[in-house]
């Protein structure tokens, strides 16, 4: 995704780049440490490999997420969030966490929680 060159606010621009279906879930995903692809993959519902290095790609480019290549057969590549953006992005998500699991309880939705086997952090 190409960035504008103009922003009302810095929010704006951090929105633009993180903004979507699944970024923010990758992000979330890799609060966990490093993974793998397939890894990510398979812990991401829904989402198609094709989409996944599409947004890894972009989050890299933006400075949020990383990744270590392997040496060795078969290639293994691990991604993971970066020490400066990467872990700054996690207290907005966490406070975006929060939010949501305080909303579905008032809403009497613990349900979902308990499905998703969500842990608040």
């Amino acid at each position: 995704m190409k960035l504008r060159d103009e922003y009302t606010c810095p929010l704006e621009l951090i929105h633009d780049m993180i903004k979507g279906k699944w970024k923010p879930i990758i992000l979330w995903r890799l609060r966990l440490g490093a993974t793998s692809l397939s890894k990510l993959e398979n812990d991401i519902d829904g989402i198609t490999q094709k989409m996944l290095l599409e947004h890894l790609k972009e989050l890299i480019d933006y400075g949020f997420v990383d990744k270590k290549t392997f040496s060795g057969y078969p290639l293994h590549v691990e991604y993971f969030l970066t020490e400066d953006m990467g872990n700054q992005i996690l207290e907005a998500l966490r406070i975006m966490q929060h939010i949501g699991i305080e909303y579905l309880k008032k809403n009497g939705k613990e349900n979902e929680l308990t499905e998703k086997h969500v842990i608040p952090d």
